[in-house]
């Protein structure tokens, strides 16, 4: 494998607006590749904005979501790719012709629909159906993989993701500052967001806090640490419906470290060079060659009832 360039984005969508939310792809997509990167990922749902899809009926739902990949959202994805000759990563609402409906993220480039991930653990609306998938393509020589939001919180998705091959995951996310029972979450007053240019540090004060990334540096280097993999997080900035999102996107090592990061209030994007090196450097190469499947096969694949709907905790 030759070295790659890749790069994550973070940007403030709105609501069912996919012309806007393709028109800022489209931009970031240009400056990605005025970076030198092959490759950019965004954010969970980012042709469709996400918060929002709580309150849509099925008809609703129907309305927004589009057939994979006919669909205009796929379409003009594979003309922006081709037009800076750049393999695009995005997230919207799927469709199917008897009117099943999916979370969906898609890797596109200028040939069209390379690879479509379901979310395995969907929530937001209740008419959504998961995945029973995983996901593993390859992108410019790399073996890649996609797992959405939820889908990397449970361990096993991310260790059996690897285990098919994937040695860069894409990690697309709308997610941090929401209640949680774990100490110190919540959500974010919108009111500094709006008097962000005025006292940005009281916002960035609540966005590093246990509300935001503090909370996501917890576990989300393990898993690239854990599996020897590089993990591209994206996730958006600013009003997502009525919630406030920290975006943070950023790019990990195989050793768990942050090489690039957006740390602006701006949409964005940052980019990071991926060299094959470390795959076989970190510590999570020596843990997957060291696995006993014979101690824990049976443990592993006992039945139990797993919880495909998560409760969406709504802001009272």
């Amino acid at each position: 494998m030759e070295k790659i360039k890749i790069s994550t984005a973070q940007f403030e969508n709105k609501n069912g607006d996919k012309k806007y939310n393709l028109s800022v792809i489209d931009r970031l997509a240009k400056q990605a590749a005025d970076e030198g990167a092959q490759v950019v990922a965004f954010h969970e749902c980012s042709i469709t904005g996400y918060t929002f899809a709580r309150t849509l009926s099925k008809d609703q739902m129907l309305h927004l979501a589009e057939v994979i990949p006919e669909g205009p959202s796929i379409i003009r994805l594979k003309e922006i790719a081709a037009k800076y000759d750049i393999t695009i990563l995005a997230g919207l609402f799927e469709k199917e012709k008897d009117d099943s409906l999916y979370k969906a993220y898609v890797c596109v480039d200028k040939t069209g629909l390379i690879a479509k991930h379901r979310k395995l653990h969907p929530f937001i609306n209740p008419h959504l159906n998961p995945g029973n998938s995983y996901t593993v393509f390859d992108v410019h020589g790399w073996k890649c993989g996609i797992l959405i939001c939820y889908d990397n919180n449970v361990i096993e998705n991310v260790r059996a993701t690897v285990l098919l091959g994937a040695d860069i995951i894409f990690m697309p996310h709308v997610t941090m500052c929401t209640p949680s029972t774990r100490p110190g979450a919540g959500f974010v007053d919108p009111e500094l967001w709006n008097n962000r240019e005025n006292d940005p540090t009281s916002l960035r004060l609540e966005f590093d806090s246990m509300k935001g990334r503090e909370w996501l540096m917890k576990w989300l280097p393990a898993r690239a640490y854990d599996n020897a993999i590089y993990a591209i997080f994206s996730n958006p900035i600013g009003m997502d419906d009525d919630q406030l999102k920290n975006g943070c996107s950023m790019i990990l090592d195989p050793f768990g470290d942050v090489i690039a990061e957006c740390r602006t209030f701006d949409d964005s994007i940052v980019t990071a060079t991926i060299t094959p090196d470390k795959l076989v450097q970190a510590g999570g190469h020596r843990y997957l060659k060291a696995r006993r499947p014979d101690l824990y096969r049976d443990i592993l694949s006992q039945d139990h009832k797993p919880e495909l709907k998560v409760v969406w905790l709504d802001k009272q």
